[in-house]
């Protein structure tokens, strides 16, 4: 149980950090607008990527049929 906490603070951590510095990045008025965009588009492009992966990982997790295991 004390894992998972420990888990769960450095995830909420690591999320804020990430958050700060890509407010940082994107309000930032010495870059320039175009590579903002680029920037945001990976970036939306990848968390797409990601959620598709883990999408369709749950799926299959419900099909699998695990035949050679001893239970």
């Amino acid at each position: 149980m004390w894992q998972n906490i420990a888990f769960i603070l450095i995830g909420v951590g690591i999320l804020v950090l990430i958050g700060w510095a890509v407010q940082g990045f994107f309000m930032d008025s010495e870059i320039p607008l175009l590579i903002r965009i680029a920037v945001g588009a990976i970036g939306a492009g990848v968390l797409v990527l990601i959620g598709v992966a883990i999408k369709d990982r749950l799926a299959k997790a419900k099909t699998e049929d695990f035949k050679g295991v001893d239970k």
